[in-house]
């Protein structure tokens, strides 16, 4: 888990630097309509971060295997309208969300992390498992905002 908690460290410092210095054209550029802005996919990040600490939060008091619930990604980006919200507002929302989520995931013991998940899937996983993929996914949209045009 310390791994993931410091990688998590590393891309939080990565995107809060690299959004800071963007321009407003740059992080709502879409380059296609139905494509996400920058700044919708910081926005996306936001609500990964909410439903993840949800997540972390209600598995340690709930049934065994916690079922995880789905939720509407493109509907929740839109309905935030992340695109006309202000910059620092969400780059601040989503660095608080996830030093909380850093926070969680360190509070956690060996017991902890083997708490089982029921994934939309179906399939079986466990707390360290969703809590290190949540990590994964959040690199892969940084690098989806990092990357140019």
């Amino acid at each position: 888990m310390q791994e993931t908690i410091q990688q998590l460290e590393t891309l939080l410092e990565q995107a809060k630097q690299y959004i800071q210095v963007q321009t407003e054209e740059q992080l709502r550029h879409k380059i296609r309509p139905e494509k996400w802005s920058k700044k919708e996919i910081l926005g996306h990040l936001i609500d990964s971060a909410i439903n993840n600490l949800q997540r972390y939060t209600e598995i340690s008091f709930s049934d065994q295997p916690y079922l995880l619930r789905g939720y509407n990604q493109d509907a929740l980006v839109q309905s935030n309208d992340y695109q006309h919200a202000d910059t620092q507002d969400i780059l601040q929302l989503w660095w608080f969300l996830n030093k909380r989520i850093q926070f969680m995931m360190q509070q956690q013991s060996e017991e902890s992390l083997r708490l089982q998940i029921t994934l939309l899937d179906g399939s079986i996983q466990d707390l360290g498992f969703l809590m290190a993929d949540y990590v994964r996914h959040m690199e892969h949209h940084l690098h989806q905002i990092m990357e140019e045009g």
